[in-house]
């Protein structure tokens, strides 16, 4: 199509280009610029206004003749007219200006046509309601009349529908709907614009203004903001983000008063004079786009995402915007980077993209050696930059304290590595900043902390590496750096006092040995606290200045500090003898003690009082302390109180054997004190083991003697050569274990000089062997003969009186054996007789009623008689006689308890060894039938 034809106006709208031609027709145009339609809006006049509502198939088109009054048609383009097979007319009505003949300025609409707004030159504004869709009616009146031509109308919608009114010397808002309507026009500022430069931002909503010096946005509270920009102004549009400007060419004559000038939009002499083209992007306020056109600017339009210039010599200027990165890199190659970083920040790129471009900007600035601000830029996009990068520009010397700004922000941004802290802690080390060093601990930023620890360590910033340590929460690290760096011993030691039980533990573990060489007494009373579950971290407690004394000492007193840690408890412990003054634990005042008794110890499990053990080494004293106090303890089970018993058994023995005289006593009196007694602990062959590696006599025979082992007692007094120790030992328990006798005997009678100091013990012994019968006869002599030391005239009255009480026994034997006899056989004949014989019965009597005999009458041969009926036995059942029964059956049971007890070896074996008389037990055993050979039945 030919654009240079005549046609009154144009616009654009649903993908499509819109045409009104002067002889009153529509011509439709795709976006290939080929006419898809075309239809007969008007018989008359020539279409001058023409507007596409988007979104929508509704067109509407005005056409003026100026003998008769502008008319308006809304067109249907998706409903074909039946008649004419165009599109469908909603709706038409002629356009009132009060019968005065003046062209059309402007024109707006609504987006849903319920409000149409006109300007015509004249400077009156008239205003069209209705339902123009349905055509239901529509009503005009005219809002604004004025001396100066209306050069543009538009609509704000919103909760109040406003309309900008511009003329040539003023801008004003008319309120048409709403709060408001009905009010006159309300000017906003006295200066106007020219024709085609006022437009809308469809975006905000806001009035865009073009006029010579700048460029104004209007909105609902009036003038916005302004941005310059010089020279005359033809035409004003909105494409995107940018405004679009048409300057006029230059007159070659002088200008026509301004009122007009403004109105016809300048000189048209010579229609090829040169216009210029602007995109304006005012946000960022640069020029994104000039450009000078050969010929004059017709009309200026968007559409298919593209911005359209017509000009008078039908020339279709098309301007498609680039792309963000297009865009870009135009600016990088104009080193425009703070224009590329709003750029990039107003399209909402991501921050990845975005730090892009603050390296590049950061890169040109290092080039330009503006260093300062180079690492500002490198900061800013410290989270997608690599690290590396930045670094190795900046590790000069000269610009340490760039390298130092970058590493601090690293860790601020939780990106530094193990590396990278090692630098920035070497840069300060460096430098000597100590302040810095510390304000970098002090200030949380995030970094790796066994790195800042251990160089913080290995340049000697102990403090700031227990400072470090102490904020987040590395307690084990701040013990260790005290004691193996700082060698601050008593600072280690209330560290560890002021921790909870779970952390101060491990470290007492670890470091108890060191503490004890150091700071023994406070770090006794530790392991007591802890061990007994009376540990509590200390605190601080406040403790009111006591009143100083009058005198020349009293201004030292005054001067105490207002606050002093909390002591250890006081220990109950009594101090063993002659190392108590080693030993006094260090306490303060009463009052803080109080306080601290006050509260609660916490709860914790007590660990077992032997992993203590190996942190006492080489500390005996203060070893002594901690087992006494453990013991004192009640709520302790039983095999630790022996494990502490046994240990402080040993230590006291030990102790012992450095001591002489009367502190030796008293050592080995406290040893022996720990094992006299009934309810001991400890296991005996520690304590037997203990006693004789220590050459403890006493330990050894009370041991011996609570385990019943009275027999080793005296054999160990014997085994040594003890005599008088034996004989003590033989009066005390001889009565209870009578087999030390033979023993004593036989060691009194081992030597001369034993038997020497045994003196008359010797038939003492013989008398109580002779009297209990311990021994026989021969079992002494075979003793005695064994070492040829006792002489005959030792035993002699031993010797007679035994066998004289032998003589009388075996007679007295004899006298039994011989009565035992006679009976037997006086028995024997009897029962002979009765088997054999008959028998004589005479009794006249019954030996039950003592009446005469009659008959029935039952004899017996035990020569008892009785009345049958008195025997109350019928029939011929063996009858026994009453009178003998009771005595008969006490010898059958005694007959049958020898035969049961024939199989009860036990018991004989019982009895034969707590029998003295071995030989009469085997004896009457023998006559119960033990040793009878069993009979096969």
């Amino acid at each position: 199509m030919d654009l240079r034809a005549d046609f009154g106006c144009i616009c654009s709208g649903s993908d499509n280009l819109f045409l009104g031609s002067t002889d009153g027709h529509v011509r439709i145009l795709s976006s290939g610029f080929k006419i898809v339609r075309t239809f007969e809006a008007h018989d008359s006049g020539t279409i001058t206004h023409i507007k596409q509502i988007e979104g929508t198939s509704l067109l509407v088109t005005i056409s003026e003749d100026l003998s008769n009054e502008p008319v308006l048609k809304v067109w249907a383009l998706d409903k074909p007219d039946k008649k004419t097979g165009g599109p469908k007319c909603l709706s038409s009505l002629n356009i009132s200006n009060g019968r005065k003949q003046f062209p059309i300025s402007a024109f707006a609409a609504l987006g849903n046509l319920s409000q149409l707004a006109v300007g015509f030159a004249n400077g009156s504004v008239t205003v069209i309601r209705g339902d123009l869709i349905n055509d239901r009616g529509a009503k005009q009146r005219t809002v604004f009349e004025s001396e100066e031509p209306i050069t543009g109308v538009e609509f704000r919608d919103g909760p109040t529908t406003t309309l900008y009114l511009a003329t040539t010397g003023r801008i004003l808002t008319l309120t048409i709907s709403g709060r408001g309507q009905g009010q006159p026009a309300k000017n906003l500022e006295d200066h106007g614009c020219g024709l085609g430069c006022m437009t809308v931002d469809n975006d905000s909503g806001d009035i865009v203004v073009a006029r010579d010096d700048a460029i104004y946005f209007y909105g609902v509270n009036g003038r916005g903001p302004s941005y310059a920009y010089e020279g005359p102004k033809q035409l004003v549009r909105m494409f995107g983000d940018f405004v679009a400007l048409v300057t006029p060419p230059k007159p070659e004559t002088a200008p026509k008063p301004g009122v007009l000038r403004r109105f016809v939009g300048g000189g048209t002499s010579d229609i090829y004079n040169s216009s210029s083209l602007a995109l304006l992007d005012t946000d960022l306020k640069f020029v994104a786009h000039a450009e000078t056109i050969v010929s004059q600017v017709r009309t200026v339009f968007a559409e298919w995402g593209d911005l359209f210039l017509l000009t008078l010599d039908g020339k279709l200027l098309r301007y498609h915007e680039k792309t963000l990165s297009q865009k870009l890199e135009i600016l990088y190659q104009r080193d425009l980077f703070v224009l590329a970083i709003n750029l990039a920040q107003k399209a909402g790129v991501d921050a990845a993209q975005r730090n892009v471009i603050l390296r590049k900007y950061g890169d040109y600035l290092y080039k330009k050696g503006d260093y300062d601000t180079a690492m500002q830029q490198y900061l800013k996009a410290i989270d997608n930059t690599e690290p590396s990068q930045v670094i190795r520009k900046f590790l000069d010397s000269q610009r340490i304290n760039n390298l130092i700004e970058y590493l601090e922000e690293l860790h601020e941004h939780d990106k530094a590595t193990v590396d990278h802290t090692t630098l920035l802690l070497n840069c300060y080390a460096k430098l000597k900043d100590t302040e810095k060093l510390e304000t970098f601990i002090k200030s949380g930023t995030n970094f790796d902390l066994e790195t800042a620890i251990a160089m913080c360590r290995q340049g000697g910033y102990y403090d700031q590496a227990v400072v470090l340590s102490k904020k987040h929460g590395e307690h084990d690290r701040v013990v260790d750096i005290l004691i193996e760096d700082s060698k601050k011993y008593d600072d280690a030691l209330d560290y560890i006092c002021r921790r909870d039980p779970d952390v101060a533990y491990p470290n007492l573990m670890r470091y108890g040995r060191v503490l004890l060489e150091h700071c023994s007494d406070q770090t006794t009373q530790l392991f007591v606290d802890y061990y007994t579950g009376r540990y509590s971290p200390r605190k601080d407690v406040p403790v009111a200045p006591t009143q100083a004394p009058v005198g020349g000492a009293a201004s030292a007193v005054q001067n105490l500090a207002s606050f002093i840690p909390l002591p250890y408890r006081q220990s109950t412990a009594v101090p063993s003898p002659a190392i108590g003054e080693n030993r006094q634990l260090a306490l303060a005042s009463d009052e803080a003690t109080a306080a601290a008794e006050a509260e609660p110890p916490i709860e914790y499990t007590k660990p077992k009082p032997r992993t203590a053990f190996s942190s006492f080494v080489d500390h005996p004293e203060q070893f002594i302390v901690f087992l006494e106090a453990c013991l004192r303890e009640g709520s302790i089970n039983q095999k630790d109180e022996a494990e502490l018993h046994t240990t402080l058994f040993e230590i006291y023995l030990d102790i012992a054997a450095n001591k002489t005289g009367g502190e030796k006593s008293e050592w080995e009196a406290k040893a022996k004190s720990l094992i006299d007694g009934k309810d001991i602990t400890m296991d005996a062959s520690n304590v037997l083991l203990l006693s004789h590696l220590s050459n403890f006599q006493d330990g050894t025979v009370l041991v011996r003697e609570q385990q019943g082992l009275r027999f080793d007692i005296f054999r160990s007094y014997a085994s040594v050569g003890d005599t008088a120790s034996a004989i003590k030992a033989l009066r005390r328990y001889g009565p209870e274990e009578p087999q030390l006798y033979p023993a004593a005997l036989a060691y009194f009678t081992s030597s001369p000089k034993v038997l020497e100091e045994a003196g008359s013990e010797l038939d003492a012994v013989l008398k109580k062997i002779d009297e209990d019968g311990l021994m026989a006869p021969l079992q002494v002599i075979q003793t005695l003969s064994t070492n040829a030391v006792a002489t005959m005239g030792m035993v002699k009255k031993y010797l007679s009186d035994t066998i004289e009480r032998e003589r009388k026994e075996i007679s007295n034997n004899r006298r039994l054996i011989e009565s035992y006899r006679s009976e037997t056989d006086a028995k024997r004949k009897e029962m002979d007789e009765l088997g054999t014989k008959s028998a004589v019965l005479q009794t006249r009597r019954c030996s039950a009623c003592g009446g005469s005999l009659d008959l029935p009458t039952v004899h017996f041969l035990c020569k008892h008689s009785f009345h049958q009926r008195c025997l109350n036995q019928a029939g011929d059942a063996d009858v026994e006689c009453p009178k003998c029964a009771p005595t008969n059956n006490n010898i059958r049971a005694f007959r049958k308890a020898q035969e049961d007890s024939a199989d009860r070896h036990d018991m004989f074996q019982d009895a034969l060894q707590r029998s003295r008389d071995k030989f009469g037990t085997i004896s009457e055993f023998f006559g119960r039938g033990v040793m009878t050979a069993p009979t096969a039945e």
